[in-house]
């Protein structure tokens, strides 16, 4: 468990935390053409089964800069900059982006920014999934039965996002604390432990 020295953001923050927003915007943009293109043939509610890519951000963001609103800021300009390329899904992003974000960010929030260890990026992601989910049966598919279709489609969807945004924001900030990219950051000296 790696403290930070200080809640405030640095520059490398702001810089390193828009880098990645911007270039999760980008894979967001094409994540949506395999969800509308190739996925489209695996009907719903299974296709929430890749709906976890789409949480990363909120996750990494915070595993990496560990400040308050890290999750929050790399996922909602992550979301903002999909919508800015045309996004299938378009305005409608900008108020889900910052729903997930903060569902995300509550678990860094819950445990004080102290912790940003595997249970709480676990957490994390699980609860920006319920977020995206309980999002996506209201609005989009508010005519769905709760046994058959709701329920079903949550349920794959927090699965997925404790595994694709969770375990593999883990794997992925380890990876990069590896190679000396994180030297500035806390996840470069805590890497074993996250």
């Amino acid at each position: 468990m790696t403290q930070p020295s200080t809640n405030r953001w640095r520059t490398v923050d702001i810089v390193v935390a828009s880098v990645l927003a911007v270039a999760f915007g980008v894979i967001f943009w094409a994540w949506g053409l395999i969800w509308n293109g190739p996925a489209d043939a695996i009907p719903l509610p299974g296709r929430a089964a890749l709906y976890g890519m789409w949480l990363v951000p909120a996750v990494l963001g915070a595993l990496i800069v560990r400040k308050p609103g890290a999750a929050f800021f790399t996922l909602t300009i992550a979301a903002l900059v999909s919508v800015a390329l045309g996004s299938s899904w378009g305005w409608t992003l900008v108020v889900q982006g910052p729903l997930e974000a903060a569902a995300g960010e509550l678990a860094f929030a819950l445990f004080a920014y102290r912790a940003y260890r595997l249970p709480v990026a676990l957490l994390a992601a699980t609860l920006a999934g319920l977020a995206a989910s309980i999002y996506d049966v209201l609005v989009w598919y508010p005519g769905t039965a709760w046994g058959s279709f709701r329920l079903p489609y949550i349920l794959i969807t927090a699965a997925s996002s404790l595994v694709v945004a969770g375990l593999g924001s883990v794997a992925l900030t380890r990876a990069l604390a590896g190679t000396g990219v994180l030297d500035r950051f806390p996840a470069a000296r805590d890497r074993a432990a996250i």
